[in-house]
Protein backbone atom coordinates (compact mmCIF):
# COMPACT_ATOMS: atom_id res chain seq x y z
CA UNK A 1 0.00 0.00 0.00
CA UNK A 2 1.03 3.40 -0.82
CA UNK A 3 1.54 6.23 1.29
CA UNK A 4 0.48 9.87 0.80
CA UNK A 5 3.59 11.99 1.56
CA UNK A 6 2.42 14.85 3.86
CA UNK A 7 3.89 17.50 5.80
CA UNK A 8 2.76 18.06 9.07
CA UNK A 9 -0.30 20.13 10.29
CA UNK A 10 -1.45 21.61 13.19
CA UNK A 11 -4.87 22.98 14.53
CA UNK A 12 -5.52 27.13 14.00
CA UNK A 13 -8.43 28.02 15.43
CA UNK A 14 -9.69 31.64 14.85
CA UNK A 15 -12.80 33.78 14.90
CA UNK A 16 -14.23 34.84 11.38
CA UNK A 17 -17.11 36.82 10.57
CA UNK A 18 -19.92 35.04 8.98
CA UNK A 19 -19.61 36.99 6.26
CA UNK A 20 -15.70 35.60 5.45
CA UNK A 21 -17.33 31.97 6.29
CA UNK A 22 -19.99 32.65 3.38
CA UNK A 23 -17.03 33.72 1.36
CA UNK A 24 -15.09 30.49 2.12
CA UNK A 25 -18.07 28.41 1.50
CA UNK A 26 -18.47 29.71 -1.84
CA UNK A 27 -14.88 29.94 -2.83
CA UNK A 28 -14.48 26.03 -1.80
CA UNK A 29 -17.69 24.86 -4.25
CA UNK A 30 -15.81 27.58 -7.08
CA UNK A 31 -12.83 26.45 -7.16
CA UNK A 32 -13.81 22.42 -6.18
CA UNK A 33 -11.73 22.30 -3.21
CA UNK A 34 -12.58 19.28 -0.63
CA UNK A 35 -12.43 21.37 2.65
CA UNK A 36 -12.48 24.86 4.54
CA UNK A 37 -8.36 24.31 5.38
CA UNK A 38 -7.79 23.96 1.80
CA UNK A 39 -9.40 27.45 1.02
CA UNK A 40 -7.38 29.01 4.06
CA UNK A 41 -4.15 26.79 2.82
CA UNK A 42 -4.74 28.55 -0.67
CA UNK A 43 -5.42 32.31 1.38
CA UNK A 44 -2.07 32.12 2.67
CA UNK A 45 -0.42 30.99 0.14
CA UNK A 46 -2.00 33.36 -2.40
CA UNK A 47 -1.52 36.87 -0.38
CA UNK A 48 1.32 39.14 -0.37
CA UNK A 49 1.69 39.63 3.27
CA UNK A 50 4.65 42.31 2.64
CA UNK A 51 2.34 44.96 1.29
CA UNK A 52 -0.35 44.73 3.93
CA UNK A 53 -0.39 46.89 7.19
CA UNK A 54 -2.37 45.54 10.31
CA UNK A 55 -3.40 48.33 12.35
CA UNK A 56 -4.69 47.31 15.74
CA UNK A 57 -4.91 49.13 18.80
CA UNK A 58 -2.92 47.69 21.95
CA UNK A 59 -5.37 46.28 24.41
CA UNK A 60 -4.64 47.69 28.37
CA UNK A 61 -6.28 45.51 31.13
CA UNK A 62 -7.87 47.84 33.62
CA UNK A 63 -10.11 47.23 36.55
CA UNK A 64 -13.07 49.29 37.88
CA UNK A 65 -15.90 48.97 40.13
CA UNK A 66 -19.40 48.96 38.95
CA UNK A 67 -22.43 48.06 41.06
CA UNK A 68 -24.50 44.56 41.36
CA UNK A 69 -26.96 46.18 39.17
CA UNK A 70 -24.73 47.51 36.03
CA UNK A 71 -23.07 44.05 36.97
CA UNK A 72 -26.12 42.64 35.89
CA UNK A 73 -26.90 44.67 33.18
CA UNK A 74 -23.72 43.86 31.63
CA UNK A 75 -23.59 40.09 32.40
CA UNK A 76 -27.05 39.96 30.93
CA UNK A 77 -26.49 42.10 27.60
CA UNK A 78 -22.65 39.90 26.96
CA UNK A 79 -25.09 36.79 27.08
CA UNK A 80 -28.02 38.18 24.77
CA UNK A 81 -25.18 39.94 22.28
CA UNK A 82 -22.91 36.59 22.59
CA UNK A 83 -19.74 39.24 23.59
CA UNK A 84 -17.76 39.52 26.11
CA UNK A 85 -18.43 41.98 28.60
CA UNK A 86 -15.49 43.31 27.76
CA UNK A 87 -16.74 44.23 24.41
CA UNK A 88 -20.02 45.56 26.24
CA UNK A 89 -17.74 47.88 28.14
CA UNK A 90 -15.59 48.56 24.89
CA UNK A 91 -18.89 49.90 23.01
CA UNK A 92 -20.67 51.79 26.22
CA UNK A 93 -17.57 53.62 26.23
CA UNK A 94 -17.00 54.16 22.35
CA UNK A 95 -20.46 55.58 22.30
CA UNK A 96 -20.12 58.36 25.41
CA UNK A 97 -19.90 61.84 23.28
CA UNK A 98 -16.02 63.19 24.03
CA UNK A 99 -18.25 66.81 25.22
CA UNK A 100 -20.35 66.35 28.32
CA UNK A 101 -23.51 67.84 27.59
CA UNK A 102 -24.39 70.73 29.48
CA UNK A 103 -26.68 69.29 31.98
CA UNK A 104 -24.47 66.83 32.77
CA UNK A 105 -21.96 69.37 33.88
CA UNK A 106 -24.28 70.87 35.95
CA UNK A 107 -25.19 67.57 37.71
CA UNK A 108 -21.51 66.98 38.47
CA UNK A 109 -21.00 70.24 39.67
CA UNK A 110 -23.79 70.39 42.08
CA UNK A 111 -22.70 67.10 44.13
Amino acid sequence: MATRSRSNSSPLTFDLPDSLITKIESLRRQRNLKSVSEVVRLAVDEFDFTSCEFTTDPFRQISVRVDDGQRGVLKRVARQKRASIGEVVRRAIEALPIKAPASAKKKRSAR
